[in-house]
């Protein structure tokens, strides 16, 4: 069993000045750790429209390695462009995974549009980096992981792990819409794909966690690393229906692996809740793991869907593991 200790809100976009990009928001953290900092990407967005309506976009923050709580430095704009009329991810971007591959940086992201019989639809895409991860590139205009016969709605939540020379990554697949008077709601699960150069992938098909709550549970951002000789996963879970009310939200569950592919789902195990009062008592959810001098640090999202920040908890049984 994990037992995570939370050591506070880590950044909050609301008390950033200067930004109309980054008003408000910081959700689905990704970290990679420089020579000299600890930068960690996020989604974020500007203030709403007269009719309510977002953009997102991706920025970073970078962490002083000696007190993480000290941020030394803000993205000065979006790293990544909004696609072109039509395209994908012309309204957002949001969320993202980041990976090193030699002197290349990856970001593998949702990117989103608006619809009209439902509120959005979402795929997948790549962009790279080449001047140390301040600024992305795209692959293309579309997506490398979009909608199939067998996946039919959105694609999101990307999570990009290496593992044993095979690229993986981890998705939710929407299965259906469903009604809420009127307002329709996604219902969503975790997905595998594979793939030899992390380009063109292949999609593996199962649910890969089994449900607990109900039949439309929605599964996200499953987040895999490993860990004493076993595969485990950190991901999200919330009711269907009344997710935006504390009772029904996201809360963070797990599961652990030998293969990658098959998992069993015990969420006791988690070692992480809702805190009694505070900006994350409503809910947790979107969560990254990573190790930084052999400790493992974990970043998530509190109440809002990450409205006013994401917060850090260290794993107070973490050992090195190779």
């Amino acid at each position: 069993m994990f037992k995570w200790k939370k050591l506070g809100k880590l950044f909050d976009p609301t008390k950033i000045e200067n930004k109309n990009w980054m008003k408000e928001y910081a959700q689905a953290a990704s970290v990679l750790i420089f020579d000299d900092y600890i930068r960690v990407y996020f989604s974020c967005r500007s203030a709403p429209d007269e009719k309510g309506k977002y953009v997102s976009y991706m920025a970073y923050i970078d962490l002083n390695k000696n007190n993480l709580f000290d941020i030394i430095n803000i993205a000065d704009k979006p790293i990544l462009e909004l696609g072109e009329l039509g395209t994908f991810d012309e309204f957002g971007t949001n969320p993202a995974s980041v990976i090193k591959v030699g002197n290349e940086i990856r970001i593998y992201y949702c990117g989103w549009s608006r619809c009209e019989s439902v509120p959005f639809n979402s795929a997948i895409g790549v962009a790279f980096s080449h001047d140390n991860g301040n600024t992305f590139v795209k692959l293309g205009k579309g997506p490398i992981i979009s909608y199939s016969p067998d996946e039919p709605f959105l694609l999101g939540s990307p999570k990009i792990r290496y593992f044993n020379g095979i690229w993986s990554l981890w998705y939710a697949a929407g299965s259906k819409w469903i009604d809420n008077n009127g307002s329709p709601e996604p219902v969503y699960k975790i997905k595998l794909a594979t793939s030899p150069d992390g380009i063109h992938w292949t999609k593996h098909g199962k649910n890969l966690i089994d449900i607990k709550l109900e039949e439309n549970e929605c599964q996200a951002s499953p987040d895999v690393f490993f860990y004493n000789n076993k595969y485990h996963m950190i991901f999200s879970y919330r009711y269907s229906i009344g997710y935006r009310s504390k009772d029904f939200s996201y809360r963070i569950g797990y599961a652990s692996s030998d293969d990658l592919l098959n998992w069993v789902r015990d969420d006791s195990k988690a070692g992480i809740t809702i805190s009694d009062e505070g900006w994350d008592s409503e809910m947790i959810s979107y969560a990254h793991v990573f190790e930084f001098n052999n400790n493992r640090y974990m970043i998530y999202q509190g109440n809002g869907f990450g409205k006013y920040g994401i917060g850090l908890a260290i794993l107070e049984n973490s050992v090195h593991s190779s």
